[in-house]
């Protein structure tokens, strides 16, 4: 077993750090092209459409997960074609009535106040739908077995597209600004959007297209709401620093930030690609009831996830001034922040495969609880430590959140499961079984 997932868990950290450095290279182009202050912009826009895209999305990618490989297996191609068919209308609906809201409370709010985001805002809300419907048809592929059709579009053609068209117009005009950046990453989601659908057609079941639609919203919709609560967290979680410099600091300060946010995301590139793989067999051994083996697991795969994000850190730390010069000489000021993220990093690495222990052995909805609280405290800390130390403040609210929800989780996988986790719980318990 730890052979073929050692296997595995090599080719996803492949495929992993392929995709995330080609995301991390377009924001380096753009950051370069478009400065501080314009590529701030972009950056806040691009975070509220990740956050209200999750709303848009109403819980159902993750949904059609468990119904397809259902529907596919019993050939309930009704069922399966009204699952396809309603989950991208509902979607497509929610998607657009979200943007209609935006853009009506964007121009309230700009009789109130003047606000710097207001245009692009009004441009970059109309990405919310197809954001929604991308991660819908990935999720829809991923069902299918379909793993390259599943992340080429989303995780790869798109950033391409956006810095093909963003050299084209720098080439042009020597400045990129951030309403044209945006309108780029709005077409360039059109064409994925359009792609995916043309190609997911021809990876069904053609009884598929001949049968006719059963729509069962209310238990899609049912399996889906409490999906949506976990993905709403996590997205708060993920982008509520950024939202909040955004609104209390300026734009300029959200694009030197959000440059260390995501840059010290390296640091748990690992404890993805791991987690990915081993997560199945952490599911099987609770199954079977082997404790002895799922210790075992875990404690190995603690090993292999925090020495090499360990070294990966130490990397990112010693090496910030120059790792940050990349995307220009401004961002360099946001070495102090990265290295508090990187640091929250490594808590969240060291604390092991936690969310997965949980929510693979059915304690999902303790996770949930988990999340909720910790993006509730996120706001507060933020809240309280922006105003009076900046960014730094904000790096110090995400790393400390990171740090609590990592622990919490920690603290229940040994209650309800027995299994200790973390690399310290696993260091500890070798060396007492040498004495």
């Amino acid at each position: 077993m730890l052979t073929a997932l050692a296997r595995g868990a090599g080719v996803a950290f492949v495929l992993l750090v392929s995709s995330l450095g080609l995301k991390y290279l377009a924001q380096v182009v753009l950051a370069q092209w478009m400065g501080t202050v314009e590529y701030g912009i972009y950056e806040y826009v691009i975070s509220w459409i990740l956050l209200l895209a999750i709303l848009a999305e109403l819980g159902l990618p993750t949904a059609v997960v468990r119904f397809i490989p259902e529907y596919s297996v019993q050939e309930d191609w009704g069922r399966l074609r009204g699952l396809i068919r309603g989950s991208w209308q509902l979607i497509l609906l929610a998607g657009f009535l979200l943007a209609l809201g935006g853009v009506a409370s964007i121009l309230g709010l700009s009789t109130i106040r003047q606000w710097a985001y207001s245009t692009p805002m009004l441009v970059g809300i109309w990405m919310v739908p197809l954001v929604a419907l991308a991660h819908l048809q990935s999720e829809m592929a991923r069902a299918a077995g379909q793993i390259t059709l599943a992340y080429a579009p989303f995780q790869v053609i798109w950033h391409l597209l956006v810095m093909l068209g963003a050299f084209v117009l720098f080439q042009q005009n020597q400045t990129l600004t951030s309403v044209p950046a945006i309108t780029l990453s709005i077409l360039g989601l059109l064409v994925v959007v359009l792609v995916q659908l043309w190609l997911l057609r021809g990876r069904w079941n053609q009884q598929v297209y001949c049968t006719p639609p059963i729509y069962k919203p209310r238990e899609w919709l049912a399996v889906a709401f409490p999906l949506l609560l976990t993905a709403g967290f996590h997205i708060l979680l993920s982008q509520i620093d950024i939202l909040m410099i955004g609104a209390w600091v300026g734009p300029k300060a959200v694009g030197i930030y959000s440059v260390a946010a995501k840059t010290s995301i390296w640091a748990s590139v690992v404890l993805q690609a791991v987690n990915t793989v081993a997560a199945p067999a952490f599911s099987a051994l609770y199954v079977q009831g082997d404790r002895q083996s799922l210790q075992r697991l875990v404690s190995t795969v603690a090993h292999w996830i925090f020495w090499p994000s360990l070294m990966i850190a130490l990397c990112l730390i010693g090496f910030a001034e120059s790792i940050l010069g990349i995307f220009g000489s401004e961002f360099v000021a946001a070495r102090g922040e990265m290295t508090i993220l990187v640091l929250g990093q490594l808590v969240n690495v060291g604390a092991g495969s936690v969310g997965y222990l949980m929510s693979m052995t059915g304690h999902q909805n303790q996770s949930a609880y988990i999340f909720g609280y910790s993006a509730l405290l996120n706001v507060v800390l933020n809240a309280i430590a922006i105003p009076m130390l900046g960014t730094i403040g904000a790096a110090i609210a995400t790393a400390t959140t990171m740090a609590m929800w990592n622990i919490w989780l920690h603290i229940l996988v040994v209650k309800y499961l027995g299994i200790a986790p973390s690399i310290v719980s696993t260091l500890a318990a070798k060396i007492s079984s040498r004495r």
